[in-house]
């Protein structure tokens, strides 16, 4: 198995305060999708842009719509055709389009 690559300890901690402010921006952004305050349609319109959330995975975007449990959140996956370690920027149009039909039906 190959080695991690060798890092200062200014780099070693670099990478893991970076690591750190993205995990927390991320869990901000799921809190904000429970409560409401952004809708899937912006999120994926932002996942475009910022490599923060776009990185965030399919799945636990939409456990964390209210409603959307882990099950119902799997067979919705299932349904439009997305595999489970797909990526919120790796979705493609017809992926997206389907995903917000079936979401603004429930």
């Amino acid at each position: 198995m190959p080695q991690p690559p060798a890092l200062t300890a200014e780099q070693r901690q670099a990478a893991l305060d970076k690591a750190a402010k993205v995990r927390r921006e991320r869990a901000e952004v799921k809190e904000k999708l429970k409560m409401g305050s952004i809708t899937l349609s912006e999120l994926l319109r932002r996942a475009d842009g910022d490599e923060t959330v776009g990185k965030m995975k399919v799945l636990s975007v939409l456990e964390s719509l209210p409603g959307l449990g882990k099950v119902k959140a799997r067979r919705l996956m299932e349904t439009v055709g997305i595999s489970e370690s797909r990526r919120l920027q790796g979705l493609g149009v017809n992926q997206r389009e389907q995903l917000l039909a079936h979401v603004s039906k429930s």
